[in-house]
């Protein structure tokens, strides 16, 4: 699952990049992604919009047991 995850992040990754921030895959466990927001995305005030509504829509898109994903 850990390599379907990363996938998907390398699917987003472009537009975070564009923005001057990025995304780290830290632990898939139990259909629960850990990822750290980097770059600008890490003290931007938009961060948990695009975690949920960008990061964790990708993501289960891709790889649907996925639960739910946290900023770590």
């Amino acid at each position: 699952m850990k390599e379907k995850v990363q996938a998907a992040l390398d699917q987003i990754r472009p537009q975070l990049q564009a923005d001057g921030g990025d995304v780290q895959l830290i632990d898939v466990t139990n259909g629960t992604v850990k990822v750290k927001l980097t770059g600008a995305c890490s003290g931007c005030p938009m961060a948990a919009m695009t975690l949920k509504s960008g990061v964790e829509k990708v993501i289960k898109t891709y790889v649907p047991e996925v639960k739910e994903v946290i900023s770590v």
